[in-house]
């Protein structure tokens, strides 16, 4: 294998294993609910791939959940045009919402926020 090719492989692992440690992921109901039910910190993001807020919250999303601080803190990225039972459940009538748990329990909402400290803000009330 040439050295440049080992190179790039060595690089996307890393990148896999950044993202891995972020603490996102697509939305698994069993895996919310155990969250929960262990207390631990949990943001809810409802996303759709035509919203234009969605696309502009993203990537600060992205930068605030590699955040030192947010190290323990699940971010489950829910599709919002199929998680309909999840949407009713949590009372979510929009996307580009955030629904943040810490203990169990609702602490904060968001929803159409595009400035990164307004959602800072909101993501700092799961730790």
């Amino acid at each position: 294998m040439r050295i440049w090719l080992k190179h790039a492989l060595a690089v996307l692992t890393l990148f896999i294993a950044f993202g891995a440690a972020a603490g996102e992921q697509d939305y698994d109901k069993a895996a919310f609910e155990k969250s929960l039910a262990e207390g631990k910190p949990v943001i809810v993001e409802f996303f759709a791939d035509w919203c234009p807020t969605c696309k502009a919250q993203k990537p600060i999303v992205q930068e605030l959940m590699r955040d030192a601080k947010m190290k323990e803190v699940t971010l489950f990225v829910a599709d919002y045009d199929k998680e309909r039972d999840l949407k009713k459940a949590l009372r979510v009538s929009q996307q580009s919402t955030f629904v943040v748990f810490k203990g169990g329990k609702e602490v904060a909402r968001s929803t159409g926020q595009t400035r990164k400290a307004d959602l800072e803000a909101t993501f700092a009330k799961a730790n």
